[in-house]
Formats: C-alpha cells, sequence, structure tokens
C-alpha cells in the first residue's frame, strides 16, 4: 500500500433488533437497536490527489456524483479541516442499495477514515463520528468500529459483545425507500425502551424490527422471503429493509440454507465481525479517544 493509495473495506451491518420508541419535535424518530458488522463489504479506492479536487471515478447507476455519500463526506472532511489535497475515489458496489444493511453510510465512514489518514488531518474517532453524523445517523457507528447498541437517531453508541456465527442474507429483489416506512401512519412509534443489560442476557428472544410489518405491507416479497427463512431458525428484517437475514451458528449450516434458497432470490452468507476492519487504522495513528 503506498503513502497516496488505499483499498479500503465498507462493511455492511444488520439490526439484530430495532425499536421505534418516541418521536422529536423536529420528526426525527428516536430509535433503540443493535446494530452487527458484517465480513460483505463494498469496497472503495482512495488516492490523492494534488490540486483539491474530489472527483468519482467511476459511475454508479442511479446515483449522481454530486450527491453521493462518498464525494460528500470527502467534501466535508476538506471543509473542516481546510485540507488543500483532493481525492480520486472509485466505489465497487457490493451491497445492494436500499436494502438496510448501511451500504451507503458505511461507504461514507470509510470515506471518512481513509482520507483523515492519508490527508494527515489529525481527527480522532470522536471528531470523525461528529462529521460523519452530518451525512446519516448510522455514519457514526461504523467509525464507532465495534458491535453497538444505540439509541437516540442512532447516534449514541455503547460497545457490545455479540455471539461469533454466520448469517444468511436474502435480497427479496426490492429498493424500499427509509422515508416511505417511516412516514408511514401504521409504524409503531411507541415501543416502550429497553435496557442494554435486557439485550445482553436475552439477545434472541422477543425483539423485533419495528419497522418489518410496515415494509411487508407496502413489499409483499420482503414478508414472502421472511416467512420462507424463518422455518430455519428467527428470520426478520434489517433496517428500514429490504434484505432479510437469519443467524446460524456455523458456515456449513449457513451454505446448507444457501443451497435452498429459490432462484428468484438473490442470496449469501456472511460472518459476524468483532470491529470494523479499518478501526485499526485510527489505533495505529494514537486517534481514538
Amino acid at each position: 500500500m503506498s503513502s497516496t493509495l488505499m483499498h479500503c473495506p465498507a462493511p455492511a451491518k444488520l439490526n439484530l433488533f430495532l425499536h421505534v420508541t418516541g418521536r422529536r419535535a423536529d420528526g426525527y424518530h428516536l430509535l433503540q437497536t443493535a446494530f452487527q458488522l458484517i465480513d460483505r463489504s463494498d469496497m472503495l479506492d482512495v488516492e490523492i490527489r494534488t490540486d483539491g479536487k474530489i472527483v468519482r471515478s467511476n459511475d454508479i447507476p442511479g446515483v449522481p456524483a454530486a450527491s453521493d455519500l462518498i464525494v460528500r463526506a470527502a467534501q466535508l472532511l476538506q471543509q473542516a479541516t481546510g485540507c488543500p489535497s483532493g481525492a480520486n475515489l472509485t466505489l465497487h458496489k457490493i451491497l445492494p442499495m436500499g436494502g438496510g444493511l448501511g451500504g451507503g453510510s458505511s461507504d461514507a465512514a470509510t470515506t471518512l477514515m481513509a482520507l483523515n489518514h492519508l490527508w494527515h488531518t489529525g481527527l480522532s474517532r470522536q471528531q470523525l463520528m461528529e462529521l460523519g453524523l452530518q451525512l446519516g445517523a448510522d455514519v457514526p457507528f461504523f467509525i464507532f468500529g465495534e458491535n453497538a447498541f444505540a439509541e437516540g437517531v442512532g447516534e449514541k453508541l455503547q460497545a457490545i459483545q455479540t455471539p461469533e456465527c454466520w448469517f444468511v442474507v436474502i435480497e427479496p429483489g426490492v429498493h424500499i425507500p427509509t422515508p416511505a416506512i417511516f412516514s408511514a401512519k401504521e409504524l409503531t412509534r411507541d415501543t416502550k425502551p429497553v435496557r442494554i443489560a435486557d439485550f445482553s442476557s436475552n439477545a434472541e428472544m422477543h425483539w423485533k424490527n419495528d419497522l418489518q410489518t410496515v415494509a411487508c405491507a407496502l413489499f409483499p416479497e420482503v414478508e414472502n422471503a421472511i416467512r420462507w427463512l424463518s422455518q430455519f431458525g428467527n428470520a426478520k428484517m434489517t433496517g428500514s429493509g429490504s434484505c432479510v437475514f437469519c443467524a446460524f451458528p456455523d458456515e456449513a449450516s449457513a451454505s446448507r440454507v444457501i443451497r435452498q434458497i429459490p432462484d428468484r432470490w438473490a442470496a449469501w452468507k456472511a460472518k459476524s465481525l468483532i470491529r470494523h476492519p479499518m478501526t485499526e487504522l485510527l489505533q495505529k495513528e494514537n486517534l481514538v479517544c
């Protein structure tokens, strides 16, 4: 790896549960969730430019460069630090858009971490998290870098230990716009808040995704995928959808299920991660608060 070029992973997350506990005066929903990192990733090539320009080097269907979170993240870091350098950004998309896997947020977080290193801007993890929150509520989690119990709009994070396991993830083939779920009048917005100790001691029982009922009503193929995967375990939707997942104790168990999944759905397996693969970069530079 040269000092001017990095090839960086942007891993997906799963919401092991997601409760909507209220709504702020500004319209943002108050949430409680458990974020789980997995080893399925977008990949981002980041290269320094000396002319100060931020350039996305490849086309991504449906995502104009000017509105792409990786471009906005790079520009935000420039503005916050006064860095004169620029960057070429090449994003290799693996994670589906509108899938509830946090792909765009993860891409933005990886951009911030990579450029903070390459540009020598020296921001701490906490400072990067605060910048990331301006781009989206999930971005701070990926910079936080560990599996986490989250509250607020998703930005109040506490590290948690989760069991090592494998996940089967089904992509039902629909793109779910997050605003469509959160604006639905049928959405449950008053789930009783839980404690982190409750989740840690009873992670597999009685935990649900409050967004799932609305998503299934609007997009029946999500419900079909959940129903099919539920024959093997506690299947649920992640985030605001559309992907659904189920945990398995080992890779062989996950592989057996993958072989049975109907051809109409894309599906894959992924291993749980303990921490974000980019977190070590911050630690090596002694930038962690």
